[in-house]
């Protein structure tokens, strides 16, 4: 149906016949031509449809915001001053010879570019709101995280397992979530909170380093560290010190920060007994970035009568 992505094209394309096709992001008709942006998951191209092609052009008039598109043309150099910089193909353009229009939408309930809608709206049009290109950068960003993960542990002889949704109820830090069975009536499975006990299970049967990336669920109140619904990072290894999980995780966290996040954290981390982060900070998750620790004033105050409680 086509023969490149949208922002495949550049000046290298130039007098060559190509194919696109993708949802319709901006329509602008100046008189004598029309111009799209027309836009897939690579990104953005302008598309120019002239009335020499009649067929089309009658096509291109009726076009409205995502509207589908395929269409048939050549790469054309962007005449002298018309250039975008904002975009990686605003150099050139596809100068229409056939436009075919896909499908049609209705109606759009918010545009696409408007970055002030409601939340609701966006939930009740989800398939709309995923078509932002912030919404289609974090489920990219999403996928090269769990691809970055999976290559760096299965270089250190980890495999994956999954293990059963579908279980009994264990006990964990919070409520499960229950399915009534349909052929044990008046019976029900739990989801898992975490596979905890399945992975245990797998290393005393000699898989020695397993790891998941796996859905849990847990029925609990929603706070900002709490979700019903999650996705963790789940491992297991057999045969080694405290210190061995420290440097695989901090190799880990190096490794994924430089290759998502182009940033170089410190080759060692910090390191806090549990003792030491309740004797220094009175909590033993402190935020390291704020400068602020408990100080002790108890020889100071002992000598006053003044009492606080």
């Amino acid at each position: 149906m086509r023969t490149h992505l949208c922002t495949s094209l550049g000046e290298s394309h130039i007098e060559t016949d190509v194919v696109i096709t993708g949802w319709t992001n901006s329509r602008r008709d100046h008189g004598g031509l029309i111009f799209i942006d027309l836009r897939d998951h690579s990104g953005i191209v302008q598309v120019v449809v002239s009335p020499e092609q009649a067929e089309s052009f009658a096509r291109a008039e009726s076009v409205r915001n995502e509207y589908v598109l395929r269409v048939s043309g050549k790469v054309s150099q962007r005449p002298e001053g018309t250039e975008n910089s904002a975009l990686p193909t605003g150099e050139v353009e596809v100068v229409a010879d056939e436009l075919v229009i896909l499908n049609k939408t209705d109606q759009l309930p918010f545009q696409i570019d408007d970055d002030d809608v409601n939340e609701t709206v966006r939930l009740k049009y989800r398939y709309l709101d995923l078509r932002r290109s912030r919404m289609q950068g974090n489920l990219r960003l999403r996928h090269a995280l769990v691809r970055t993960i999976r290559t760096f542990l299965e270089k250190r002889d980890f495999i994956e397992i999954e293990t059963p949704m579908l279980t009994r109820s264990t006990p964990e830090g919070a409520r499960d979530y229950l399915v009534p069975s349909r052929i044990h009536t008046g019976s029900f499975y739990a989801m898992p909170q975490s596979p905890q006990m399945f992975k245990q299970i797998l290393v005393i049967s000699g898989f020695e380093r397993y790891y998941q990336i796996v859905r849990c669920f847990r029925d609990e109140d929603l706070r900002a560290d709490r979700q019903p619904e999650f996705t963790q990072l789940d491992i297991e290894m057999a045969f080694v010190e405290e210190s061995d999980i420290m440097q695989l995780m901090e190799d880990l966290y190096l490794l994924v920060f430089r290759k998502i996040s182009s940033v170089e954290l410190p080759s060692q981390f910090p390191v806090l007994t549990y003792a030491d982060a309740m004797r220094r900070y009175g909590y033993d998750l402190p935020d390291l970035r704020i400068p602020l620790e408990l100080t002790d004033l108890t020889e100071a105050m002992k000598r006053e009568e003044f009492k606080v409680f």
